[in-house]
């Protein structure tokens, strides 16, 4: 997936469409991202006889397809490619501006 945790993201469709804010989570099998304060739930807690009923607010994931990368470099949303470095280490790069979007180059685990 193009998206890692830490980016920048512009909304682009959907209810929360042009909002910007970092990714918190991101479910690859889903294909599917959390962004802060974006795509806000309420969850409704039954009461017990230990705790009171509640609502819990919560951020849903929205699919990737609906988000775009915004380069740090050149403050705009731009589309995601990629790169081989010299000691052969793949790395993002933003396709209008041609500059890196990892601060440090990606590491295999």
């Amino acid at each position: 997936m193009k998206i890692k945790t830490g980016d920048t993201v512009l909304i682009i469709s959907g209810k929360n469409k042009n909002a910007k804010n970092k990714v918190m989570r991101v479910l690859q099998k889903q294909q599917r991202i959390v962004v802060e304060k974006v795509n806000i739930r309420k969850k409704h807690i039954k009461k017990t006889s230990a705790k009171a009923g509640e609502i819990i607010s919560y951020e849903a994931p929205i699919h990737v397809s609906n988000v775009k990368v915004v380069c740090p470099n050149c403050n705009k949303p731009a589309r995601v490619g990629y790169t081989f470095l010299a000691d052969k280490k793949k790395q993002r790069i933003c396709k209008k501006c041609q500059q890196s979007l990892d601060q440090t180059p990606s590491k295999k685990k």
